[in-house]
C-alpha cells in the first residue's frame, strides 16, 4: 500500500480496515504517501453478525460504527463505512445506522450484499428506502458491493446504480471471495451500451482486454471462456445463423463493438455448423477470392473436413483452395537449432529465408522459446511485443501436433499468428514468425 500510494497520483487509494483502532492507525500510516487517501472501515449490521459474530446488540454495533467513523476522521477527510451483510440487514435498521455514520464524517457509506442472497429488485430496494429515508443522505456517496453467490452480482449492482448509489465496487474479470464480486467489464459495458439511463463512467472501455488479460496473468486465474465481455467467446460467432447475420451487419447479433473493449474485430470461427458466407468470408481474409461453383465445391469439401476436425484453421482453408501458405510467405523459417535442459542456460541459432535470402542470428533467453524469439528479433530488426502465447492442448499423446496461437503487437497494431508442429518450440518461432508476415512488406 505504501508503495501504491507513492506511484500513483490521480485516484484515490483506500485502505480497508475493521472497526479497530489499531487497524485504522496501520491504514493511515499505509496511505501517508497518498495524493487522494481514503480509510474504509466498517462492521457487520445484520442480525446474523450481531449475534453470532460478535455477540452484541444492535445499539452498541451502532455506537461502534459511530466510533470507528470518528476514529478514521482524525487521519482523513474521506472516509467510507462499511455495513458488512447490510444484504441481510433489516432496512429501518439500516437506515439508522447509514444516517449517524454520515452524521459522524463518512463521505461515502457502503452497502454490501455481502453473501450474494439479495435479489436484485430486493436490493435495488434497499438503495432507494435509503435515499428517501435517511435525511442526510445527500452528504454522501452511497456505494454497491455485491457477491456473485448466487449469480447475481452484477444484476444487483445495476440495480443499485437505478436506485441512487453512484459507486459501484467491482473486480476485473469478477474475482474476489467465493463466486467471486461484480465484474468491471460487465458494468462498464452496460453502461456504455444504455446511454439512455444517464450514468455515466470516465473508464477507457479499450484497456479492458488488455487490462483482464494482465490480471489473469499475474493471478495465474485463467478467464473461462464463456465470461461475458472478456472471454476468448465473447464475440465469437460458430453458428451459422449468427456468422451469416453478422457478415452482413454485426449489430444483428453484437450490441458492442469488440474494438471498445480493446479487441480488433469479432472472431468468425469455422466449425461444421458455419455457411457458405462464413468460408467465404475467411477465405477474403486469407486474400483468396472464390465465387459460385468453385466456392460449392469448396465448401462440401470443408464439411468433410469440418466432420472431421473440430478446429479449423487457416492452414486448413488454405489448403481446401490448393494455396500453401508458408510458401508464399516472405519470410520463412529456415533452420532452427537449441540447446535446453535443467542447469543450462537455453541457447536457440535461427536462420531465416527473407525473399530469398538467407538470415542468422543467435540469442539466449529464459527458456528455449524465448531464446528463439530473441534471435529471430536480431534479425527482423523492429519493435514488437508479444502480447498472448497460447498452447493448444494435444489431443492424443506426445507426438501429435501441438497448436501454438500468437498475439503480437508493432506499432499500435495487433497481429495473429499460427503454426502446428510436433515439436513445440518450432510451433512457437513458427508462429512468430506467421504473426511478423503479417505486417513486414
Amino acid at each position: 500500500m505504501v508503495e501504491i500510494s507513492k506511484a500513483v497520483t490521480w485516484p484515490t487509494i483506500c485502505a480497508l480496515t475493521r472497526s479497530v483502532e489499531k487497524d485504522i492507525d496501520v491504514a493511515a500510516e499505509a496511505l501517508k504517501y497518498a495524493k487522494r487517501g481514503r480509510i474504509h472501515t466498517g462492521i457487520g449490521t445484520s442480525d446474523y453478525h450481531i449475534k453470532y459474530k460478535f455477540n452484541s446488540n444492535q445499539d452498541d454495533i451502532l455506537q461502534r460504527a459511530i466510533a470507528c467513523v470518528k476514529y478514521a476522521k482524525k487521519y482523513v477527510e474521506d472516509v467510507e463505512f462499511y455495513a458488512e451483510d447490510a444484504g441481510r440487514t433489516g432496512n429501518e435498521y439500516l437506515a439508522r445506522v447509514v444516517e449517524a455514520v454520515i452524521k459522524a464524517g463518512a463521505t461515502v457509506v457502503n452497502i454490501p450484499d455481502t453473501t450474494g442472497y439479495c435479489l436484485p429488485d430486493v436490493y435495488g430496494a434497499k438503495i432507494r428506502y435509503l435515499m428517501e429515508n435517511v435525511s442526510n443522505i445527500h452528504k454522501a456517496v452511497i456505494s454497491t458491493h455485491c457477491h456473485n453467490d448466487l449469480g447475481m452480482a452484477t444484476a444487483n449492482t445495476m440495480s443499485g446504480i437505478l436506485n441512487g448509489a453512484r459507486q459501484a465496487e467491482v473486480t476485473l474479470n469478477g474475482i474476489g471471495e467465493r463466486a467471486g464480486n461484480t465484474s468491471l467489464e460487465e458494468i462498464a459495458m452496460i453502461l456504455r451500451c444504455h446511454k439512455d439511463l444517464g450514468v455515466h463512467t470516465d473508464i477507457n472501455t479499450q484497456r479492458i482486454m488488455h487490462s483482464s488479460r494482465l490480471v489473469s496473468s499475474l493471478m495465474n486465474m485463467p478467464v473461462q471462456p464463456n465470461k461475458a465481455v472478456v472471454g476468448r467467446n465473447a464475440f465469437a460467432h460458430s453458428s451459422g445463423i449468427h456468422q451469416d447475420g453478422v457478415l452482413k451487419n454485426r449489430e444483428n447479433y453484437e450490441i458492442m463493438d469488440p474494438k471498445d473493449v480493446g479487441m480488433d474485430e469479432n472472431s468468425i470461427l469455422l466449425t461444421a455448423r458455419s455457411g457458405r458466407a462464413a468460408l467465404k468470408h475467411r477465405l477474403h481474409v486469407l486474400g483468396v477470392e472464390i465465387e459460385g461453383e468453385r466456392l460449392s465445391e469448396v465448401y462440401q469439401e470443408f464439411l468433410k473436413l469440418a466432420d472431421r476436425k473440430k478446429d479449423i484453421n487457416d492452414d486448413d482453408v488454405l489448403l481446401l483452395v490448393g494455396e500453401e501458405r508458408t510458401e508464399k510467405r516472405r519470410i520463412k523459417l529456415d533452420h532452427l537449432q537449441v540447446v535446453s535442459g535443467k542447469g543450462v542456460r537455453s541457447v536457440a541459432s535461427v536462420t531465416l529465408d527473407i525473399a530469398g535470402e538467407k538470415f542468422e542470428a543467435s540469442a539466449s533467453g529464459n527458456g528455449p522459446v524465448d531464446a528463439g524469439i530473441k534471435a529471430l528479433k536480431r534479425i527482423i530488426n523492429r519493435e514488437m511485443t508479444l502480447q498472448e502465447f497460447l498452447i493448444q492442448a494435444i489431443a492424443k499423446g506426445s507426438d501429435d501436433t501441438g497448436k501454438v496461437h500468437m498475439q503480437v503487437e508493432h506499432e499500435g497494431s495487433v497481429y495473429y499468428g499460427f503454426s502446428g508442429n510436433t515439436d513445440i518450440v518450432t510451433a512457437s518461432i513458427e508462429a512468430y514468425i506467421d504473426a511478423i508476415n503479417k505486417f513486414v512488406r
